[in-house]
């Protein structure tokens, strides 16, 4: 094995066959990335190619500043006898940071500003040049949210590890859409109030809400404002699925409304940049993002991990694997990004391992891999991550780990504090397991904290094992949505087994909205409302799928060649599908679950035991837990539940585990 030392105080000029430089300072480190990559691209093209053992990349601690993508192709993999690792050096603290530091803050003093900012933020408001200190790619602020491609982040200001806030009015929760003027799409929406009387550039004002749906929320740019009918008028295409009156938003990017600590606002025309800081640390760390590209890419790689690496500050994605096979991201930590920490497209084997996650813009993992045509499994892993505060920018639809394609494996993953979904996406065989997932879908309604939906060949996925608890329903001016789900199987989704799963305080905790062949088996429901729901919406409200009026669900059946192997053989329940009344949810199953306090079942659209499988279900009396109190829901040796054959959970398996790059766990 070879090894190769890299600092920002080196010199790629010197071997880096050092740690740290030699008393003479004629050798030591090398001080870029690029200069090790190239070093081991050499050694490759040499004869007899990279080193048995292969080569690790050690990164002495401190600041690394990206203005571009650390780039991997090809040409810089490993093998799997002589795999490249770049690694921290001895668990000292290595920072990727796509943005640049801000040394210094001066008082406001231009009086043409200070009349602008409210009256309780004159002196406390500071200023930066940005030019003066080379910056001049802001960024701009972009459409981004439900059903948007996502895109990098416009600049955003992180102060002490933390983002702050873009001036927005109200400080926190929401306003409400007085009315529609020129109807649903007519791309106007009414206010309460005179508050925008008192801005006086409205040139790159936004608003942010839930427009329609509490699960499709929406940045739009407002093209005008008419104080006087109080209406606001949006740029096209509008907000997503419309306004409708009653709704919730609110404005941001607003100078007059910087009227807290920890707000800030950009004049993009000056380059100036006003914050208040929220404390008077001494030697305060305050960081612009300005790097949009990912700060590393892989692509056609194998055999490279990335080590204990801290990846921050920066407007786009933290790593992006493209192809390849057997690459790993592991012990890294995920924050302040614009966008999502890990992007898996494709190849195999690729995973990421006990990783820190939090303050994305967007979701935390995205696997996706595997051939869906052949059922050929990608084989994509994301195992014992925290992942915690994400969707800072688009809030639904953004989830703590996005899977896709076939065969990908999340598991032991502790995930929390998120407005919308912990794992969601699609795909077949997926297995979900020992995960511990608590405080999502809090500002969602009509959402789950474990998501799939709207397709009948998206079979063999397996949820089990997890710990789902904490799924309180939102309360807004129209009251509470009881519409939490902890595993949302949506719109007629089918061949999904849940087996052996915890659900505590978790809402509506099984949906099963439509599907057929799911089977929910030996789980634990305590004061969930109810357990489990069951309804045949294909055959009433959503019956539209099944007679010819939006071809989505018959679409996706055709275009995996349903009737022929693998399908066939894979799935025989979908090779006749067609002749076998498919809005009608068979072959559901209801076995040997435990559910106490709360409702059990919920039956709709005249479904009842004769179409659906319930059976040995334990739902009166006292399952015999050890200490339901304390958490442990282990059933004593006389519990009547094992009597009827439900299987002993293996709690002491769920959530975070201990190892080589997790020393310790946390909650």
């Amino acid at each position: 094995m070879v090894t190769i030392y890299v600092s920002p105080s080196g010199s790629d000029s010197w071997s880096g066959r050092l740690a740290s430089p030699n008393r003479t300072k004629t050798d030591g480190p090398v001080a870029t990335l690029e200069r090790a990559r190239d070093m081991i691209r050499q050694m490759r093209s040499n004869p007899g190619g990279l080193p048995k053992g292969g080569v690790v990349v050690y990164l002495r601690g401190g600041c690394y500043w990206r203005s571009r993508p650390f780039e991997l192709t090809s040409e810089d993999s490993g093998t799997l006898e002589s795999p490249i690792k770049y690694r921290a050096y001895r668990r000292e603290e290595v920072r990727l940071i796509g943005g640049k530091r801000i040394p210094s803050f001066q008082p406001v003093r231009d009086p043409q500003i200070l009349n602008r900012l409210p009256e309780a933020a004159r002196g406390k408001v500071v200023q930066a040049d940005l030019k003066a200190l080379g910056i001049s790619d802001f960024g701009s602020l972009r459409r981004r949210g439900f059903g948007i491609e996502s895109v990098p982040a416009a600049m955003e200001l992180f102060y002490q590890g933390k983002p702050m806030q873009l001036a927005r009015w109200p400080n926190s929760g929401w306003l409400r859409i007085a009315d529609v003027p020129a109807g649903q799409q007519g791309g106007r929406f009414g206010y309460e109030g005179d508050r925008p009387k008192n801005w006086q550039n409205i040139s790159d004002i936004w608003v942010h809400g839930y427009w329609t749906w509490d699960w499709a929320d929406s940045y739009e740019k407002i093209a005008s404002i008419d104080t006087d009918k109080r209406v606001i008028t949006t740029v096209e295409p509008h907000g997503v699925y419309g306004y409708t009156k009653g709704r919730r938003f609110y404005f941001l990017n607003i100078l007059e409304e910087l009227d807290e600590p920890g707000e800030w606002y950009l004049d993009r025309s000056t380059g100036i940049l006003y914050f208040w800081p929220p404390d008077q640390a001494a030697n305060a760390e305050a960081l612009v993002s300005v790097l949009e590209a990912p700060l590393v890419t892989m692509n056609d790689v194998s055999y490279v991990s990335l080590e204990g690496i801290t990846f921050e500050a920066s407007r786009g994605l933290g790593v992006q694997i493209t192809g390849g096979t057997e690459n790993l991201i592991a012990g890294c930590t995920f924050r302040n990004l614009g966008t999502s920490a890990v992007v898996i497209s494709g190849g195999t084997k690729h995973g990421v391992v006990s990783c820190d996650i939090y303050n994305v813009g967007e979701g935390g993992i995205h696997l996706s891999g595997g051939d869906r045509k052949t059922l050929t499994p990608g084989e994509h892993f994301a195992v014992n991550n925290h992942i915690h505060h994400y969707s800072r920018w688009c809030r639904t639809y953004r989830p703590a780990v996005s899977i896709d394609g076939v065969g990908c494996r999340v598991a032991n993953n502790l995930i929390h504090d998120a407005p919308h979904n912990a794992i969601a996406g699609g795909g077949n065989e997926h297995i979900v397991e020992y995960n511990e997932i608590y405080r999502v879908c809090l500002e969602t309604g009509d959402a789950g904290a474990f998501y799939m939906g709207r397709d009948l060949t998206q079979r063999g996925n397996i949820v089990r094992y997890n710990y789902f608890h904490d799924l309180k329903p939102v309360v807004t001016a129209e009251g509470a949505f009881t519409d939490v789900m902890a595993v949302y199987l949506d719109d007629c989704f089918c061949g999904t087994t849940v087996y052996g799963n915890v659900f505590l305080r978790a809402g509506r905790a099984v949906m099963i909205g439509g599907g057929r062949d799911n089977t929910v088996e030996n789980n634990i429901f305590i004061q969930c409302n109810p357990a489990i729901h069951v309804d045949a919406r294909g055959r009433g409200w959503a019956s539209f799928w099944f007679d010819g009026r939006d071809p989505t669900l018959m679409d996706r059946l055709k275009a995996v060649n349903h009737t022929q192997p693998p399908y066939s053989t894979r799935y025989p329940e979908l090779a006749n599908i067609l002749n076998d009344d498919p809005a009608m949810p068979k072959g559901n199953k209801i076995i040997r679950n435990i559910c106490v306090g709360g409702k059990w079942i919920e039956f709709l659209d005249g479904l009842n035991e004769t179409i659906v499988l319930v059976k040995d279900n334990l739902v009166d009396g006292d399952p015999g837990f050890v200490d339901m109190q304390g958490g442990n829901f282990r059933l004593k040796k006389d519990s009547p539940a094992l009597k009827l054959g439900f299987k002993q959970i293996p709690l002491e398996k769920i959530g975070l585990r201990t190892d080589r790059y997790r020393l310790k766990t946390q909650k």
